[in-house]
């Protein structure tokens, strides 16, 4: 099973599995009591701890998956006080207390047999710390970022990018700060290798984490999609819909400070249409379909807002399927070898330096499509298969 469905067949069965109900053998009554404590004791904190301790053991321990899901459900349930007064005190044992069960759980399922088991295990510890959305447990993610499966990175990746635990990470504290630094600085070693489901986490945690590494985050994610339409090794084009969303929500309303961010959107938006100009007779219908949704949409939300006038110019063209009025309206936004576009115009950005040290008003030609992607040479493979 390839990542993308791997990570899709989990999905499914955690929601499925959602709508289920199933027995859970751990005595919550006391735990209940806690909850709704307006002060709490030592004896209180030892109730959280072991509650946790023997929640995470049973989710261990169970093979059914419905009752796995109620256990992390009842869990992650009482992971907060409903006292005001005592909800500080409360998480922060709830937290301390699943950050060090969660941990030994993810240390013993290394060595689990069969793999099944083990991927079982620690797929469900991830989800059920995504689901408590601690900062504190983030440092337990982070060393499976780069885990072999697909699907545990992505669980991996969710927890650290929930919007969950980006808002505390926000709330302020400079171990807040430090950490969010951290969790950037580890993202930054998997954007390389990460899936397109994945990434698409880690841009949206990139732009709303508030420190100044985030958004250089985003934009090592905006060069890496501009590499691969380059080499034409470029998968799910819809991802890049919301890239540009999100390089959008980084330039501000006028803006003269954001060229970086700026440049990015209006070269990934160029490339985005030079391969659906390029690739007309070489993609699938898919990739041209997702190809045309960016096409449009960026036009529609975020060309329009920035100059200012109800766009459809590029609407239109790909409708029509006019790919002369699409080019046109390309050099017309973004600009051309003669002269800037009006994107560029409006948010003071320019394309890098030409050999001769002028400053590019032309994004980047998009190289012709490899010969192994053309009509003729697949027409040859599949003749040289049938002989």
């Amino acid at each position: 099973m390839n990542g993308k469905w791997k990570i899709f067949g989990v999905l499914v069965a955690f929601w499925v599995s959602v709508l289920n109900s199933g027995a859970v053998a751990v005595d919550t009554r006391e735990i209940d009591v806690c909850c709704h404590k307006a002060v709490l004791e030592d004896g209180d904190l030892q109730v959280i701890d072991k509650f946790v301790a023997d929640t995470v053991d049973e989710l261990v321990k169970t093979v059914d998956f419905t009752s796995i899901t109620k256990i992390r459900t009842v869990i992650s349930s009482r992971s907060s006080s409903s006292k005001d007064s005592a909800k500080a005190q409360y998480e922060e044992q709830f937290s301390e207390s699943a950050r060090k069960y969660i941990s030994n759980a993810l240390e013993a399922a290394k060595t689990l047999t069969p793999a099944e088991y083990r991927f079982k295990i620690i797929l469900n510890l991830f989800i059920l710390a995504d689901s408590l959305e601690a900062p504190r447990l983030a440092d337990l993610a982070m060393k499976w970022l780069d885990d072999e499966d697909s699907a545990i990175r992505y669980w991996a990746v969710h927890s650290v990018t929930n919007p969950g635990v980006t808002a505390k990470l926000n709330s302020g504290g400079a171990a807040n700060l430090e950490l969010a630094g951290k969790i950037t600085e580890q993202l930054k070693k998997v954007v390389e290798s990460s899936s397109p489901e994945t990434l698409a986490l880690i841009a949206g945690f990139a732009a709303q984490v508030a420190i100044p590494e985030g958004e250089d985050l985003l934009l090592q994610i905006a060069d890496m999609r501009i590499k691969r339409y380059e080499s034409w090794k470029v998968e799910y084009e819809l991802l890049d819909g919301d890239i540009l969303r999100l390089l959008d929500s980084k330039i501000p309303a006028e803006s003269t400070s954001k060229p970086e961010v700026a440049r990015r959107f209006g070269q990934l938006y160029s490339y985005a249409i030079q391969r659906y100009v390029k690739g007309r007779d070489v993609l699938s219908d898919t990739q041209k379909s997702q190809l045309a949704s960016v096409l449009v949409e960026t036009e529609m939300s975020y060309i329009s807002k920035r100059l200012k006038v109800t766009q459809s110019v590029v609407k239109n063209a790909v409708e029509q399927g006019d790919f002369k009025a699409l080019l046109q309206e390309h050099d017309r936004l973004l600009g051309d070898e003669t002269r800037a576009g009006q994107l560029p115009l409006k948010l003071n950005f320019d394309y890098g330096k030409n050999p001769d040290g002028s400053r590019r008003t032309a994004p980047l030609v998009l190289p012709e499509p490899p010969k192994e992607l053309t009509p003729s040479a697949s027409a040859k493979s599949k003749t040289s298969t049938d002989n």
